[in-house]
């Protein structure tokens, strides 16, 4: 067994070899500084100075909380919102034509309206993200909530469940791979979304710096954020992963 996860463990160090190679291609070739193309230990050396200073601590810090929190509440609003046209043919009819216009809206679109009403807060990137982030949930939910087994709402019945516990007990259990599913597309989204709000208004975080030292020219210190963005999102979605796969793995069927 261990044998088996140590040779697991190498085949996913071999899948990072070409970008090892890669980059050290780039070193000696651009071994000098260059303005278009730093080399890669400039780039370190660049993130190094930023946190000294602790710009990049702060930045990291300001982009991720806006990420979970636009996340969290887009999952939550999309749940609720899904559950709702779900079970309710009459939302569906009332809400189906006024979703359709809104999911349609890009995100950076309604930036400007927001910067009106709001200015430049930090609640103006979390909108935006909700915005975003909350379809693939909410039609994923809704999707999966009409498409729930008759013979499972028959069963329902026969027990003499109320709609609450029908939703509790059966629909919400089988609309949970979907929810998730929806999920796992709404967080890049989220990610997306956060540092195009960034760069666009200079909010706090990880974008407004890369705005920042794009009209500077430091070229080195934008590769290097480019490479904290990457691994921030690789963060990211592995642990969602892990999550994802311990809550659904506690309503599998057991035989």
């Amino acid at each position: 067994m261990a044998t088996r996860h140590l040779f697991a463990g190498l085949a996913w160090a071999r899948g990072l070899l070409p970008l090892v190679l890669l980059l050290a291609l780039w070193q000696l070739v651009f071994a000098r500084s260059s303005i278009h193309f730093p080399p890669p230990l400039a780039w370190w050396d660049s993130l190094v100075a930023m946190q000294k200073s602790g710009l990049l601590g702060e930045a990291t810090l300001a982009t991720l909380g806006s990420v979970l929190s636009g996340f969290l509440l887009a999952s939550a609003c999309g749940l609720a919102g899904g559950l709702l046209i779900g079970v309710s043919r009459t939302a569906r009819r009332i809400l189906g034509p006024l979703l359709e216009f809104f999911r349609a809206l890009p995100p950076p679109v309604i930036v400007p309206v927001l910067i009106l009403w709001l200015g430049y807060a930090e609640s103006l990137k979390l909108l935006v993200v909700v915005s975003a982030a909350i379809w693939p949930v909410l039609l994923n939910v809704s999707a999966a909530i009409t498409r729930t087994e008759p013979l499972l709402l028959d069963v329902a019945k026969s027990f003499r469940l109320s709609r609450a516990k029908t939703i509790w007990k059966i629909q919400i259990p089988a609309s949970l791979p979907e929810f998730f599913l929806g999920m796992r597309v709404a967080l890049p989204l989220a990610v997306v979304v956060t540092l195009l709000v960034e760069i666009l208004t200079s909010l706090p975080g990880i974008g407004s710096l890369m705005t920042q030292a794009q009209r500077n020219y430091q070229s080195a210190q934008l590769f290097g954020l480019l490479v904290v963005v990457g691994l921030l999102g690789f963060i990211i979605s592995a642990a969602f992963t892990l999550i994802e796969k311990g809550v659904v793995g506690r309503w599998q069927p057991r035989h």
